[in-house]
């Protein structure tokens, strides 16, 4: 196609039909975007975008070095960590952060220093201070983060990074702030913030399962007041 570029909407309506028409077969590779894009009408930078909202939506999937395919990714390809979080609600995090975080806190009761539960000391102290639900996601945001580094595994860091970047996607902001408006801004910060110094004991005083449960107590408090309640 030749001519003025579209806009995206129209580039991911013109990939769309391409794809019916050529009527590709599962795992068939697509023509490379300098090829791409002067077919559907737009620029390389404006296909890269229509091809994430296809990705996003299992109609192809991206391999670096590789091309771009037809069809949801194999089962031995993983899915790149941006997929996932896009496609994430807040109820699956809430779900994957209450089997993970339980026994991270575990392990950072057997390996923080003394320097490390001060730190924690001060994210909760802050957490229970916040008069809005940035302020509060902040705090609580590093709170977690710290307990995930004393456990020094980088994996396990990883991992909280891509959760948390979840607070950044607008689903999880107008929930968030919905829950927050709901339970009285005060009263949930401090409520929480109870709970952040709960866990904080719990690693001082060098005691796994005590601060297993307690943030599994934590995490499931935010689950009901977020996703239960918000019927």
């Amino acid at each position: 196609m030749s001519g003025t570029r579209v806009t995206k909407e129209a580039a991911i309506q013109r990939l769309r039909a391409h794809l019916r028409r050529r009527a590709y077969g599962p795992q068939d590779r697509l023509e490379p975007e300098r090829v791409l894009a002067p077919m559907i009408g737009c620029s390389r930078e404006t296909l890269r975008a229509v091809l994430e909202v296809l990705e996003k939506e299992g109609l192809i999937w991206r391999h670096v070095g590789q091309g771009t395919f037809v069809g949801p990714p194999p089962a031995s390809e993983p899915v790149r960590p941006s997929i996932l979080v896009e496609m994430a609600s807040p109820a699956d995090v809430l779900a994957a952060r209450l089997l993970i975080e339980p026994p991270i806190a575990g392990e950072a009761a057997l390996r923080a220093t003394a320097e490390d539960i001060g730190h924690l000391r001060g994210h909760a102290l802050r957490s229970s201070e916040a008069s809005d639900w940035q302020a509060y996601e902040q705090s609580d945001d590093a709170f977690h983060k710290g307990i995930a580094r004393i456990t020094g595994n980088p994996l396990v860091i990883a991992f909280l990074n891509v959760l948390s970047s979840v607070r950044g996607r607008a689903r999880w902001q107008r929930q968030h702030d919905l829950a927050f408006r709901r339970a009285r801004k005060k009263e949930y910060a401090a409520q929480q913030g109870r709970m952040h110094l709960a866990i904080v004991e719990a690693i001082a005083a060098r005691d796994p399962a005590a601060a297993r449960q307690a943030m599994f107590d934590h995490l499931s408090t935010i689950r009901t007041i977020m996703i239960h309640k918000s019927d």
